[in-house]
């Protein structure tokens, strides 16, 4: 590691600056836009694909399936693991992973050797995303932390809004393996600045529980495969028999982690009413905005008779107006309280749903637009002070776990919002689009009382002093 990336001394854990600041703020974007931008790609990509490795449609889900259960399922583990060994030294091994993980993909004939090279790159993923909050907290000094964690979220929302361009240039002028292969130069340059600027954190040591990790995978992988195969009607006894085993390894995993200093599923932090607040409202935010995210395609092209390309353009004001507010939402993060700042954004996502629910039969693009922006501006709005209110709240020497719990909070809001959407569309023949947005404005005002709940806890905190 350079000299210039070395911390304040441990006492003040008050981040870098300058120079260093910027190079260690540069790995941590570049390692999350790779993550990001590539699972964007990669879903707009599924049809040609599909047609290349001689495979249905649904089969080829599996190329998104297995990146984003190889990530739900290792993301605490490798959260833990990331405070055992290092931030910095999570974030290079994921990035190894994920080149590696690239090529393979690049390389695969069929289905099964692309979804187990998908599997392996989310894998990577899970590694740089389990660790890049906690990053952020030694990264930027206390005062101005919302600084870093909102540029973190314009990265990501730039990587949403980047992956179908990048993907229709790519196969415009070339075939779906360079869609992987791309990632060899950006993952390089990724690395070379991890391995030279991130900073050096804290490290717990102690022994790292396998069985656990072991229970985590269990549940969570039957949980979420149970529940979207119940979602899309699948067989009734394979549905509830996964639920079953999930709900159980869930149980028992609590039962293990009770009284630990370090749970891999973190309970401890899960007992301050703060974190899991936050906690929650990240979880129902994103709900929130997967029922208006998967549905809404459906609503451009099959109600409103938008072509594909008009739909991808129309859906870009989601992540523009994310990256628009976020230079803003930084500075006011660190200046007001996520009760108050994650409220408002969330009440007005909410209300951009409701006005995309009551739009005219027949809308004008400007009319589709400016309601989208209205919902994406919102949501840059919620993220930055809920996220920062989680890494926060935990302790130092848990940074890496809440780090965790931010991203398992994001995907697992994403994966039961597909999930409803799902269910929503199957059992509402006519008007399922419709009744998806107003599910996510539902929860997306549900998701703001949540929030607005942390004002109690500043008045008792505010009659204590």
């Amino acid at each position: 590691m350079s000299q210039s990336a070395t911390l304040i001394p441990d006492s003040a854990h008050d981040g870098l600056f300058g120079g260093a600041r910027n190079r260690a703020m540069f790995a941590v974007a570049m390692s999350v836009l790779l993550s990001v931008l590539d699972y964007a790609i990669v879903n707009v990509a599924l049809p040609s694909i599909a047609s290349s490795i001689h495979t249905t449609a649904s089969a080829s889900i599996w190329v998104v399936n297995a990146y984003q259960l190889a990530s739900v399922i290792s993301l605490l583990p490798l959260a833990a693991m990331g405070d055992r060994v290092g931030h910095a030294r999570m974030c290079r091994i994921g990035l190894v992973l994920f080149v590696v993980a690239s090529v393979l993909c690049a390389i695969s004939k069929t289905l099964p050797e692309l979804a187990a090279a998908r599997g392996l790159q989310g894998f990577g993923g899970a590694c740089i995303m389990s660790v890049n909050a906690a990053l952020v907290r030694f990264i930027y000094p206390a005062k101005i932390l919302g600084r870093g964690i909102a540029l973190n979220g314009i990265v990501v929302a730039a990587g949403v809004a980047l992956g179908p361009t990048v993907a229709a240039g790519v196969l415009s002028v070339t075939t779906w393996p360079w869609l992987f292969l791309i990632n060899l130069p950006l993952g390089g340059a990724a690395l070379y600045f991890a391995m030279t600027a991130l900073p050096k954190t804290p490290t717990t040591g102690g022994k790292f529980d396998y069985l656990s990790t072991i229970l985590i995978a269990l549940s969570f992988g039957s949980l979420i495969i149970g529940g979207d195969s119940f979602a899309h009607a699948s067989s009734l006894l394979f549905s509830l028999s996964l639920l079953a085993i999930g709900s159980v390894s869930l149980v028992v995993l609590v039962q293990r982690q009770r009284g630990r200093a370090d749970p891999l599923l973190p309970i401890d932090l899960l007992a301050r009413l703060g974190f899991t607040t936050a906690f929650l409202t990240g979880f129902f935010g994103f709900v929130s905005s997967n029922f208006f995210i998967i549905s809404m395609p459906f609503n451009l092209m099959g109600v409103l008779g938008r072509s594909a390309v008009a739909t991808g353009l129309l859906m870009t004001p989601w992540p523009v107006a994310i990256m628009a507010v976020g230079p803003l939402v930084g500075r006011l993060t660190d200046r007001y309280p996520a009760a108050l700042l994650s409220t408002i954004g969330l009440c007005i996502t909410a209300a951009g749903f409701l006005l995309l629910r009551l739009m005219p039969p027949n809308p004008s693009n400007f009319d589709i637009a400016w309601r989208i922006a209205v919902a994406g501006a919102g949501f840059g709005i919620y993220q930055p002070p809920n996220n920062k209110a989680m890494i926060t709240t935990a302790p130092l020497n848990r940074t890496g776990s809440a780090s965790g719990m931010i991203s398992v909070a994001r995907l697992l809001g994403q994966t039961v919002g597909g999930m409803l959407v799902a269910l929503t569309l199957g059992l509402v023949m006519q008007g399922g689009t419709a009744t998806c947005l107003t599910l996510g404005a539902a929860t997306g005002f549900f998701a703001a009382s949540i929030s607005t709940s942390r004002f109690v806890l500043l008045g008792k905190r505010q009659s204590k002093h």
